[in-house]
């Protein structure tokens, strides 16, 4: 008898010990970011012809927070912001390109020794700091790059594997989605037969220009719009979509899907041209909603529950939600939240950024950089001209819960909140000093 109860004793100790294993085992992650599309252009955000039915479903299945914001509205420095949590004037890659010689057209300077010289100060500047991938590696997570990435070869990220070798926007890289997706799949079967957890960094360079979509897919548009640019554009995000839903499709084939957070962000905005293969005004580049506010969702079916959320979030709460997934801490530089934390996420009331020239002025002094800077806080929002002053040129105040297109400028009927949020943007940041 008593050797029967031994055995059953030690029975449900190694049932325990299974499910204990299995509630502390690493989660895998996977990180969708979208490049150049605006907030509004997918069916589950409201656009009335645009079809996203992939990432319909995904942010169905996720908590699902339709105002985050990018602090940057151009793809390097946001990238970079996303992988690190880090604001760009904290890890210095502010802009696309180093600063460029008058009179040098930017085609002839991207060939130059100089703009070589110019971007190891930049990919330096990335090594600097902690990346996620550099993270998870040191918890033994594999790591996949592949799309955009402008530091170099992707190994000084701190990525296992990856498809750049070291190019402007990602050579190789970018290769992903438009033509393949067999790199992630063969990634993802290495990280299985060796049971480690993974990493894939999915940053296409779509809906990003060229805007060359199949036919199969501009012909669903060519007649719902008098511009066939605009045709273009909705097209692509349609492909970038179905690109979307192969990888998620993979994920449940590889039954790996309950325990792998995905985190879907788009890097900037992108308003199309209807006149034009180019953006318009007030989206990419800008501090206009049009360039800064995306959907972000956080999908993790076996921890989060499925919620549509108004919440203000931004792209920089990507790397401590992800570090706390894993047992991590953020470092005291991170200003970003862990989006698990529902207090913490409720009590946030005001998000700042900054948006800097596309080409270096310094590239160690980011101060010299700032275009503008932008603060949210409660329903207004606040846009001050920096030292390199674009649009817009003086400050402007919107209230972006009634006017989310920012199109009625309130600064000349607010002046004691033009006061309050300029003192609290200083607070935050000051370039002047």
């Amino acid at each position: 008898m008593k050797r029967l109860l031994g055995l059953l004793l030690a029975v449900a100790a190694l049932v325990v010990s299974r499910a204990n294993a299995a509630d502390t085992k690493l989660p895998n992650v996977v990180l969708i970011v979208s490049d150049d599309h605006a907030w509004t252009d997918y069916s589950f955000m409201g656009h009335d012809q645009i079809k996203t039915p992939h990432l319909d479903k995904l942010a169905a299945q996720s908590m699902t927070f339709r105002r985050c914001y990018v602090p940057s509205s151009l793809c390097c420095p946001s990238l970079a912001t996303i992988i690190t949590g880090l604001h760009p004037q904290q890890h210095k890659v502010t802009s696309n390109d180093p600063p460029i010689p008058m009179g040098v057209k930017p085609g002839e300077f991207q060939k130059s020794a100089a703009f070589a010289d110019g971007r190891e100060v930049m990919n330096r500047h990335l090594e600097a700091v902690p990346t996620l991938p550099r993270v998870l590696g040191a918890q033994g997570y594999l790591s996949l790059q592949t799309g955009k990435w402008w530091q170099g070869n992707f190994k000084r990220g701190g990525f296992t594997h990856g498809m750049t070798k070291g190019l402007r926007h990602g050579d190789e890289g970018l290769e992903i989605g438009r033509k393949t997706m067999q790199p992630i799949f063969d990634f993802i079967s290495t990280a299985k037969s060796e049971q480690k957890p993974f990493m894939v960094w999915y940053a296409p360079m779509m809906p990003h220009d060229p805007h060359t979509p199949p036919e199969r897919l501009l012909a669903k548009y060519r007649d719902k719009t008098p511009s066939l640019h605009v045709a273009k554009y909705w097209a692509m995000v349609e492909w970038f979509d179905e690109t979307c839903g192969q990888l998620l499709d993979h994920l449940d084939q590889q039954g790996v899907a309950d325990n792998t957070i995905v985190i879907y962000v788009t890097d900037n905005g992108w308003i199309q041209n209807p006149e034009a293969p180019r953006y318009a005004a007030r989206s990419k580049r800008s501090p206009y909603d049009g360039g800064l506010r995306t959907p972000l969702m956080v999908r993790w079916s076996s921890k989060i529950k499925p919620q549509m959320r108004d919440d203000l979030v931004m792209s920089l709460d990507i790397m401590p939600t992800l570090l706390a997934a894993i047992g991590q801490k953020p470092t005291a530089q991170m200003q970003g939240l862990n989006l698990l934390d529902d207090n913490a996420v409720k009590a946030r009331t005001t998000i700042q950024g900054a948006c800097f020239t596309h080409n270096a002025v310094d590239l160690n002094d980011p101060r010299r950089n700032v275009e503008n800077r932008w603060i949210i806080d409660g329903d207004f929002k606040l846009i001050v001209p920096g030292s390199n002053p674009t649009e817009p040129q003086r400050p402007e105040l919107f209230d972006i819960k009634s006017d989310p297109f920012e199109k009625s400028d309130l600064s000349a009927q607010q002046p004691e909140v033009m006061k309050r949020l300029t003192a609290k943007l200083d607070a935050w940041w000051d370039p002047s000093k």
